[in-house]
């Protein structure tokens, strides 16, 4: 029997009615600690010199046992899968094929989800894909997960059904064809087969209904010329693995320019093989990602181009001989290359375009491929000129907009939003309350493509499937769903695309095509019309400069602004300027001196800069920041769009200037006058160095002819260091014992320089894939943004990287060098430009592992260098002594933190998070781990199938987003491995291998073709 005794520990207990005893029941202390006025202050925590260790010592350990305790979230309840689906097992990702189309960009790619929930962009990387996912792509799924969207439809900005919005919507179609009124559908290009059958099928029921295609940043004159010369309104597509000579003239090939997608074809030629390599001649105005990759950059104004694209064609097709030595040169390259040369341009001009395609017509290029046409523009400038006309004069009687926002996008916006006014009826088809949601009748929630049923026609005989990887978040409908009903047509999307898309495919299932997210289809081949082009490349010899050109752009980030929202896109720093948060007005130096703008930098290293005001005609640009650019062509201006935006958007994502306001008549290429404004506007800017500095042990480069003649010694030589007083080769000396790694798998990653373009599409797959924090300007510009993956950006002092070193070895003297090292502070007029992704080294002698006081950081088996979060106290010995500079220290909490009110602050934001991936905390130290969830995933994936993991199974979050090539990822004891091959190859090297820390990512000199 048990005993009834009663104990108890003090006298106290005995009184029943005591509220000590029953404080103490409960809580460890009666008086509650004052943690949070330490804790929850981010400016007293931030300014005091206590350090956290020493912070706990003096507290002692109850105390933090209890502030951690009150950091408990409170219980919720789970509740099991009733019926689990068969293809979700819980902890295993799965990968869904499907097509982003958003009107700007196009792509065919995998969605990866973790139990429902679509976390991660990856390549469709099937034969015959479409792919070449950039950094918007990339990003595109935390858009899915912005909670600013439009969560249900409102009629005159109230909440409202779709059952009104349909019944609204149908009485004012009906109205309109009861009186033979305009009804315009206006959208961005569909290039979608089944919805231009739908729209065709609302044209016949209401005969009055006109469909416009409204591209933001317009294509029109490069459509206007291709349809001239072969019937079809598409884009010129090319194949740049099969040129010899490629010759760009304002056109960006390896960023936004048609649609983008060119990089891997562009790489494929550009790493020397059998002693040849692609020349790549780009003639530009700013100073773009094709211009920096380029052999030979000759930067030049508008008018300039347009005569060195007049003295191209004089020489290709009529054999004379070019005036300027330049592009005479140019000219007798490409004639010699023949069928193996291209010319391609992005000269917003009818002429220009069309006297490029007589130019790739007279050559037989192989490069160029106009049966393979690109439909992913088709937007006509003269038709929404004539809307916006038409809608002034009150001759449009219902407007239903989708997937545009021309209260923002179009230059004369203001007369657009006095028009809309005169409109019986609009409607905007939003995935936000943008612009012109909001003026709009009705604003109809649209889903997000990763909701979505669709089709695409990317380019001619190719035909893809955009499926849905998750069920609508909100009361959404997209297009092609209202447009059945409005026909009343009952069908589902789904079931009409299904039957639509049976007579598209031939040999393959729906399931098939589902799966595979793409199919190739029979077309027939374009014949040219022979037009005679020489009155119009007479014209362009004519061209004369007038003033200042201003040619707008699309930066990397943030495209045409739709993703404006997307805060993993406005940290992203720009490839060229390093810039983030900001657009900005790119001004030559010699221009700068000129106006008095000014650059420079301030204690804490952040960039600072002047303002000017921008004037196009009548419209006027007000307190635009200046960047001034190397290699920006003397008399011109760059200013990029996507910014400026307002509405729908987060406080903290309202950055830059919209340059859409200068957008004059849709064309890239304006008359600019400039002039300095008073101010001061603060960057937040990732590289403070402007130049290479002679660092020849960071970038090693050479040329074509000097890796073809000489030894490898000579242009990639090993360092040497000292041993025993006796120069030494730094691979041969070491200050650790090294152990046995040919047992089991060795990790390394190969990093080529002539195959990366700087597109920065693996920065953002790296933030997707390992929950990087968001940290927002003032930070960044403080230098501590948290990306584990940077791509360094290097110009030269000199013509050429050489130069620089050759210039600064033969300085001698203090005068001397002071002087020859100020001066090479300075970028030439024409730098040429290096690119170089740098993440954790993953050293096998990691000097970090040396130095941290409690192991947190330690040396894995397979080559990795771990990191032990919930060990580490954050005192940052590692990051002082790592000599690359990539470990990332948690200055704050960023995951549920209202003063970095970005994804990570609301529950829908993070739905974007990898589980298998935790979050780090604030005060602890984090880099880039090779992806190990990654590599583990891949070998119990081999095990559960009983077989080997195959060469190119294995990828980290780069390896896999790079197109170019340019990073492999692999396991180096497989002697077969593509990465085993290249760690012997002679372009390898290590970065400052002379220190000895034995990295397990390696480089590839940079080879430039110089003929």
């Amino acid at each position: 029997m048990a005993s009834n005794k009663k104990y108890w520990k003090s006298v106290e207990e005995l009184n029943e009615n005591s509220s000590i005893v029953e404080t103490l029941r409960n809580n460890e202390f009666v008086e509650q600690i004052p943690v949070d006025e330490f804790l929850g202050d981010k400016e007293n925590l931030s300014n005091t010199s206590t350090s956290r260790r020493d912070f706990l010592k003096y507290v002692g350990f109850s105390t933090a046992a209890a502030s951690l305790a009150a950091c408990e979230g409170p219980v919720v309840k789970s509740i099991p899968y009733v019926v689990q689906p068969e293809e979700i097992i819980p902890g295993v990702a799965d990968f869904y094929a499907t097509t982003i189309a958003d009107g700007f960009d196009f792509a065919n790619i995998l969605i990866k989800t973790r139990e429902g929930r679509p976390i991660k962009v990856e390549n469709n990387n099937l034969e015959g894909s479409n792919t070449g996912a950039n950094a918007r792509v990339h990003a595109s799924v935390l858009s899915l997960y912005d909670s600013l969207r439009l969560k249900q439809p409102k009629i005159e900005g109230k909440p409202a059904s779709w059952g009104e919005v349909n019944a609204k919507v149908k009485a004012s179609l009906e109205d309109a064809k009861a009186k033979n009124a305009s009804v315009v559908l206006l959208t961005n290009t569909l290039a979608s087969p089944s919805t231009d059958a739908l729209i065709a099928d609302l044209k016949i029921k209401y005969p009055t209904v006109k469909h416009i295609t409204y591209d933001a940043i317009s294509e029109s004159n490069a459509l206007d010329a291709f349809e001239a010369v072969y019937g079809v309104r598409a884009l010129a597509n090319y194949d740049f693995s099969k040129a010899d000579v490629i010759v760009s003239v304002g056109a960006d090939i390896l960023g936004d320019w048609q649609g983008g997608g060119y990089d891997a074809g562009y790489a494929q030629g550009r790493i020397p093989k059998n002693g040849k390599m692609s020349k790549h001649i780009q003639i530009e105005a700013n100073m773009s990602l094709a211009g920096a990759n380029a052999d030979k950059r000759i930067p030049l104004t508008i008018a300039q181009q347009k005569n060195a694209l007049a003295d191209l064609y004089s020489a290709v097709v009529n054999g004379a001989t070019p005036k300027n030595a330049e592009i005479a040169k140019v000219a007798k390259q490409l004639i010699s290359a023949a069928e193996k040369g291209v010319v391609v341009t992005g000269l917003d001009d009818l002429d220009a375009q069309l006297v490029v395609l007589a130019i790739n017509n007279k050559l037989m290029s192989e490069a160029f491929n106009p049966n393979a046409a690109k439909l992913t523009r088709n937007g006509n400038a003269k038709e929404v000129t004539q809307l916006v006309a038409d809608m002034k004069a009150g001759s449009v009687h219902t407007l239903i907009m989708s997937g545009i926002n021309p209260v923002y996008t179009l230059p004369n916006s203001k007369d657009f939003s006095e028009a809309l006014k005169k409109v019986k009826l609009s409607v905007a088809l939003s995935m936000k309350e943008d612009e012109t949601a909001k003026l709009a009748t009705i604003a109809a929630a649209a889903p997000h493509y990763l909701e979505s049923w669709s089709d695409v026609t990317i380019a001619r005989g190719h035909y893809s499937i955009m499926q849905p990887t998750i069920r609508p978040l909100f009361d959404t409908k997209q297009f092609q769903e209202v447009l059945l009903t409005w026909t009343e047509n009952s069908a589902t999307y789904y079931d009409y695309l299904k039957g639509f898309a049976a007579n598209q495919i031939v040999g393959k299932s729906w399931n098939q095509v589902v799966h595979d997210g793409f199919a190739t289809t029979e077309t027939y081949a374009l014949t040219a019309n022979i037009i005679d082009v020489s009155a119009a490349a007479a014209k362009l010899g004519q061209t004369k400069s007038s003033g200042l050109d201003l040619v707008l752009y699309t930066k990397t980030g943030l495209g045409d602004g739709q993703q404006a929202n997307n805060p993993w896109l406005q940290e992203f720093p720009d490839p060229i300027t390093r810039v983030s948060w900001d657009n900005y007005v790119t001004v030559s130096k010699k221009d700068a001196e000129k106006l008095g703008l000014e650059n420079w930098n301030v204690a804490n290293g952040g960039l600072n800069g002047s303002y000017a005001t921008l004037k196009v005609g009548s419209a006027t640009l007000d307190k635009v920041p200046v960047i001034i650019q190397p290699g920006q062509a003397v008399g011109t201006i760059g200013l990029a769009f996507g910014y400026g935006k307002t509405e729908g958007m987060k406080q903290e994502m309202q950055v830059g200037v919209n340059a859409y306001t200068l957008y004059s008549n849709l064309n890239a290429n304006q008359s600019v006058t400039i002039t300095k404004t008073d101010g001061e506007h603060e960057f937040a800017c990732v590289q403070l160095q402007k130049t290479l500095m002679g660092r020849g042990d960071i970038i090693k480069e050479t040329t074509l002819e000097i890796f073809n003649t000489k030894d490898a010694k000579e242009w990639n030589p090993i360092p040497m260091v000292s041993l025993d007083h006796k120069a030494t080769p730094a691979t041969e000396v070491d200050l650790w014992t090294s152990f046995d790694r040919s047992t089991g798998h060795h990790f390394n990653l190969s990093i080529d320089l002539n195959a990366c373009t700087g597109c920065g599409a693996c920065v953002i797959a790296c933030h997707a894939e390992n929950n990087v924090p968001v940290v927002g300007k003032s930070e960044v510009r403080r230098s501590r943004d948290m990306h584990w993956l940077r791509i360094d950006r290097y110009y030269s002092s000199q013509d050429t990287f050489n130069g620089d070193v050759e210039l600064k070895e033969k300085t001698s003297g203090l005068m001397n060098s002071i002087s020859t090292l100020g001066a090479m502070e300075d970028p030439s007029e024409n730098p040429q430009v290096a690119f170089q992704p740098v993440m954790c080294q993953h050293c096998n002698h990691a000097p970090c592992e040396t130095v941290c006081p409690v192991a947190a950081t330690s040396h894995g088996r397979e080559g990795q260098n771990h990191m032990a979060y919930n060990r580490c106290v954050g005192t940052r010995y590692c990051a002082n002594n790592c000599p690359y500079k990539v470990r990332r220290f948690n200055w704050f909490l960023y995951n549920k933190n209202t003063e970095f009110d970005y994804h990570m602050n609301d529950d829908l934001g993070r739905m974007v998070l990898n589980p298998d991936v935790n979050v780090r905390s604030r005060g602890v130290m984090e880099k880039c781990s090779m992806c190990i969830q990654m590599t583990q995933a891949t070998k119990l994936q081999a095990k559960r199938e009983g077989r080997l993991v195959k060469d190119g199974e294995f990828q980290t979050a780069c390896s896999a987003a790079c197109t170019s090539g340019a990073m492999i990822f692999g396991d180096v004891n497989d002697k077969e491995s593509q990465v085993a091959k290249l760690v012997e190859d002679e372009r390898m090297y290590h970065l400052l291998e002379h220190i000895g820390t034995k990295p397990n990512v390696f480089y590839h000199v940079k080879v430039r073709n110089d003929k």
